[in-house]
């Protein structure tokens, strides 16, 4: 009798081991990728990628050799490339009081009458994106690969930048091109400004920042173009 019952049980007990271990094995795969996928989750607030040709020492930017809104005169360079960190000089006339206070509360730039200028600016730049490495804005400008509504926090500051807009399509105008763009915006509270209520950071994956807009608090804006030297 109980050789019969367990006959009758033993098959059944198999079927049951199986879609156990089927079951074990498939939760604990989902749990491995799971897992995998948190320690592996890329920090929002480091910025990775090869060093760009756009940070190498030598490397000029410019913008308009024309005034546009009280500002003439942009020129920086890097001057030096330690463990990943290039070191900019520039200087620029500034006319603009808005514009002037608001670079005079920024770490390392000197504000002389209407000569603006700084000799220790730190950008990490690498073909992933820039990321200033100077002051209480410290913190990444842009990811190229990032999409409209991620974010990057500022430095300790509580505040981020965010990605407002990029559109995948070449409708930027840049010179005598149209190029795509990444544009990332910020409320510059933290450097205790007046006049300037957003800055927009607009950037291309082959030629760095491309543009700097800044809005005030009526909603008009102006936006300063970027010529760099090199490119990614």
């Amino acid at each position: 009798m109980f050789q019969a019952i367990q006959i009758l049980i033993h098959p059944k007990s198999q079927i049951m081991k199986k879609i156990f271990v089927v079951f074990f094995s498939i939760t604990l795969l989902v749990l491995c990728m799971s897992c995998e996928d948190l320690f592996n989750k890329e920090d929002p607030g480091t910025l990775g990628g090869d060093q760009s040709p756009i940070g190498a020492v030598g490397a000029a930017t410019e913008s308009s050799s024309m005034e546009i809104a009280g500002v003439s005169n942009f020129s920086a360079s890097v001057i030096a490339l330690k463990n990943g960190v290039s070191t900019y000089t520039g200087s620029a006339t500034v006319k603009n009081e808005a514009l002037k206070n608001l670079v005079a509360n920024i770490p390392g730039i000197t504000v002389v009458g209407d000569k603006v200028s700084t000799t220790g600016l730190d950008f990490k730049v690498t073909k992933e994106g820039l990321e200033l490495k100077t002051g209480p804005g410290a913190g990444i400008w842009v990811k190229y690969d990032s999409n409209v509504g991620d974010t990057y926090p500022i430095g300790s500051t509580g505040k981020v930048r965010t990605v407002v807009a990029k559109t995948g399509v070449d409708d930027y105008p840049y010179g005598f091109m149209l190029i795509k763009v990444i544009q990332v915006e910020e409320t510059p509270n933290y450097l205790k400004t007046t006049g300037i209520s957003k800055i927009t950071y607009v950037a291309n994956h082959k030629f760095g920042l491309v543009g700097v807009k800044f809005t005030v608090g009526d909603g008009s804006n102006v936006t300063f173009p970027i010529y760099n030297s090199a490119e990614n």
